[in-house]
């Protein structure tokens, strides 16, 4: 099977929704409730799995999520043997991501600039290009 194949797209797919549920009613008090499972790729030969989990939050519960993953391996592990019926259960290694972290300061930093813009048009007595359009229409 290879890398990109259909079925190994499916099969990373059908992974995420196991592990995710799985996070969902795990019983570890570590694991952040606002921890999302962003990616899934199961290795060609299904041996093993990397998980890629974003954690919205500070760096404390970041921390506390990465060590109750950890502790909760085997519970998702077996989780996936149970509902999912593979011919081997991949050993699961769990990877922080950031993303949704980095995009929410991207966003603030574009507003930041295109307020701080906006203030610097009013400074200069200049129109906006919006009401210039709407004063034309009219």
């Amino acid at each position: 099977m290879r890398k990109n194949s259909i079925k190994n797209i499916r099969i990373n797919g059908e992974v995420q929704k196991v592990i995710s549920e799985a996070l969902r009613f795990s019983k570890d008090p570590r694991i952040s409730p606002m921890t999302s499972v962003m990616d899934v790729e199961v290795a060609p030969d299904l041996k093993t799995c990397k998980v890629w989990v974003s954690v919205f939050g500070d760096d404390e519960d970041r921390k506390r999520t990465e060590e109750g993953l950890k502790s909760a391996t085997g519970y998702v592990r077996s989780t996936l043997a149970k509902q999912l019926n593979l011919r081997n259960t991949p050993e699961i290694r769990f990877i922080m991501d950031d993303s949704i972290e980095y995009a929410i300061n991207m966003s603030k930093k574009i507003d930041e600039v295109a307020a701080a813009d906006a203030k610097a048009r009013e400074a200069r007595g200049e129109a906006d290009e919006n009401e210039e359009i709407e004063d034309t229409e009219e």
